[in-house]
């Protein structure tokens, strides 16, 4: 079986930006318009679809032990908790968003 830990630390170390969601999740939708609105340089952004997954019970309680919560989506760059959908929008409205994917090469 796969080692959650080890498979989530190793996105944080080498992924700019990690989002955790899954699919049919409104917030989620949310986090992913804010993102999608900039042009991420190829490998920086990964999208992990968590709904249907076996293991969705164990990467939601690694992201409560990393982030304080397990609802999604949870948004890290380059390795920091961002925040849920509403924070991911809130960055983009007042322009910390961009600055922080900017500032980390990940646009």
């Amino acid at each position: 079986m796969l080692d959650i830990r080890k498979y989530i630390d190793t996105l944080l170390a080498t992924k700019k930006v990690l989002v955790i969601s899954k699919s049919y999740c409104p917030y989620c939708h949310k986090a992913k318009a804010a993102l999608e609105s900039f042009n991420f340089l190829p490998g920086a952004l990964e999208w992990i679809e968590i709904d249907g997954r076996d293991d969705m019970a164990a990467i939601q309680d690694y992201m409560a032990e990393l982030s304080g919560g397990r609802t999604v989506p949870r948004v890290f760059i380059n390795g920091e908790f961002l925040g849920g959908g509403d924070d991911t929008a809130a960055a983009k409205a007042d322009g910390s968003l961009e600055k922080k994917l900017a500032e980390v090469g990940a646009i």
